[in-house]
């Protein structure tokens, strides 16, 4: 509507808003929020407006290329992670040793983890699936640990606010007084509680991402590592490393809780050894002659 000089979108056809797009091609924005735009404006016509307009499935989705992700060695993992502290350092660890997405992560409940089992039980992941990973024998100790300080704050603010968790899938309804439950609480709690309006209570959710982002971004500097990484390389390096390991691709599909087989194959792409393969430069004999940048 702005690009378009605030007209409704009522009075705006195909030639507006393949104007629209094709200036957000210009702008040089990525394939996905380009497709993005594209879905967003097919929703508004089709759902909110309730307008059918044929040259909609005409319409051209840019396609995204295909990028390697970033992969840190074993030793820049251990730097990074080294050079962290608290609950945050706690929560990479964890993401690194199960391969969880970050907000896997902190969607987490104390009932998802099966201690005698070794592993984690993966709520409406991706897709909303479910799947198992493993649980890292050198984090049971600090994660129970983790478990103990939420039981301590529960049962202190049990008595002030009622100690509710929101519950997922309407199932409070289903099962009224669940969500007070220690197994209901979130592994990693927010340090505030939300107002939930429909049910007239404070709920105390899950932390934010931010932290663990911020904290994350200023252990890579410290580390020094060069590439440009995110808390999601850590979920890369997972599957990495298990690969090098001798870890088959279907159970990596498994653990990283992919549709398809193609998106654990890029791991493979990403793990190609170069090893034996010398460079026709180093090829050439003779004497190494002293390069000096100009």
């Amino acid at each position: 509507m702005l690009f378009q000089g605030k007209r409704h979108p009522r009075d705006l056809g195909e030639i507006e808003v393949r104007a629209f797009l094709d200036f957000l091609v210009g702008s040089n924005v990525s394939a996905s929020t380009h497709a993005q735009a594209l879905c967003a404006i097919v929703f508004l016509y089709r759902d909110v407006l309730e307008l059918e307009f044929p040259w909609f499935d005409k319409l051209v989705r840019p396609r995204r290329s295909d990028r390697l992700p970033v992969v840190l060695s074993v030793p820049e993992v251990q730097r990074v992670l080294g050079a962290m502290d608290g609950s945050t350092a706690v929560m990479a660890r964890l993401i690194y040793g199960s391969g969880l997405r970050l907000q896997e992560c902190l969607s987490l409940r104390i009932k998802d983890i099966v201690w005698d089992r070794s592993t984690i039980i993966v709520r409406c992941g991706k897709g909303g699936k479910d799947r198992l990973t493993v649980l890292p024998d050198c984090l049971v100790t600090v994660l129970k640990s983790q478990v103990k300080r939420v039981a301590a704050q529960h049962r202190e603010r049990t008595p002030i606010d009622g100690g509710w968790a929101p519950m997922p899938d309407r199932l409070s309804r289903k099962y009224p007084g669940a969500g007070k439950s220690l197994g209901w609480q979130f592994l990693f709690p927010s340090a505030i509680n939300h107002w939930n309006q429909e049910l007239s209570r404070w709920e105390r959710w899950h932390a934010s991402p931010t932290g663990l982002q911020r904290d994350f971004k200023a252990a890579v500097a410290r580390a020094g590592v060069e590439q440009h990484a995110s808390v999601h390389t850590l979920r890369h390096c997972f599957a990495t490393h298990l690969l090098r390991a001798g870890t088959d691709i279907r159970t990596l599909q498994e653990l990283l809780g992919h549709a398809r087989l193609e998106s654990t194959m890029v791991y493979t792409h990403v793990d190609q050894s170069l090893a034996g393969v010398q460079s026709p430069l180093d090829r050439l004999g003779g004497e190494r002659a002293e390069l000096r940048p100009r």
